[in-house]
């Protein structure tokens, strides 16, 4: 059974038991839910496209270089073969000359020999019009190649530049989020050993800690030493806005058996998490935009063995990604 679900078995609870938690928070923790799962699947098919979109002009660089590389050997071959054409054109143009010579000489009076160099010179005066246009042809394809050439480079330089913007905020961004770890890390040292982490994985900052660092056994109340580890965790993170903050109760798989709040994971993992975000609020100058709880019951275990482990609020920092939607949208 789903979240969605659940919400009128916790709509009918609400109105039976004294002293539970209003319809409307159920259902604002409902949406806050609802939305951060869209906003997680948001992020993860941007990064995943990012990724994509950097790998395929990685591949349209790899081509465009090839295109290049070819494209100036094509230009190399063609200046050579011009060349050479061009020293036959010399070697006709001499050879025509003492055509000339010869013709001069014979027109004394060796008319068959004449009419013999008169129809060699036509020859000669026809290939070395065929050269010519060969010529001109290369010139002509020269050209274009030295067009298509620099049209390509333009191009290669216009994609090198998107990859490298590309890259560079990746850098940034994942550079602010080392900083930001150990910045936590450093701030929260005293609970290194009660079951606190804090840990830098896929772009984002997880702090776990253990439900026994902040809740007693069911009670979905901060106790004092968890609230003491809130307050030091809020005072980094209260001047964070580029961060999407994201507090996820968990539960492990054993059942609840309460008639009354909470009855079942859900409702534990969800409560928890609300009362972790409201201490947070509660004591230092964070924008409440910014951050939402989200209940994630028995289903995201991180120990098959340990159970206690599966037992755990895991506040998820997530850099904003607005820059980088700048870039693909333009």
């Amino acid at each position: 059974m789903n979240f969605k679900q659940f919400i009128p078995y916790i709509l009918i609870f609400s109105f039976i038991v004294q002293g539970c938690v209003p319809a409307r928070k159920f259902e604002e923790v409902a949406e806050k839910q609802e939305i951060c799962a869209k906003e997680l699947k948001t992020l993860k098919t941007v990064k995943t496209e990012l990724e994509t979109e950097n790998i395929e002009l990685k591949s349209n660089n790899d081509q465009l270089y090839e295109a290049n590389k070819k494209l100036t050997k094509d230009t190399t071959l063609l200046g050579k073969s011009m060349r050479m054409k061009e020293k036959q054109y010399d070697k006709i143009e001499l050879l025509n000359q003492r055509i000339q010579e010869q013709l001069e000489i014979l027109q004394k009076g060796q008319t068959l020999e004449k009419q013999r160099l008169m129809a060699d010179l036509e020859k000669r005066k026809l290939e070395l019009l065929k050269m010519e246009d060969e010529l001109r042809d290369l010139e002509i394809d020269l050209n274009s190649k030295k067009i298509d050439l620099e049209n390509m480079s333009v191009e290669l330089q216009k994609r090198e530049k998107r990859v490298n913007e590309l890259e560079e905020i990746i850098a940034n961004k994942d550079a602010i989020v080392k900083a930001l770890k150990d910045k936590v890390a450093k701030a929260l040292l005293g609970f290194k050993d009660k079951g606190l982490t804090v840990e830098q994985k896929d772009g984002k900052v997880y702090v776990s800690m253990d439900a026994k660092l902040l809740f007693a056994s069911g009670s979905t109340s901060v106790d004092a030493g968890g609230v003491k580890a809130l307050k030091e965790l809020a005072k980094v993170l209260e001047d964070q806005e580029e961060l999407e903050i994201l507090v996820e109760g968990h539960t492990d798989s054993d059942k609840m058996n309460s008639s009354s709040h909470p009855t079942d994971n859900w409702e534990l993992s969800v409560l928890r998490a609300t009362s972790v975000v409201k201490i947070m609020l509660k004591h230092s100058k964070m924008n409440p935009v910014n951050i939402s709880a989200s209940g994630r019951s028995e289903f995201i275990p991180v120990d098959t063995e340990n159970k206690a482990k599966n037992r755990r609020i895991e506040v998820v920092l997530i850099p904003k990604l607005d820059e980088l939607f700048d870039i693909i949208n333009n």
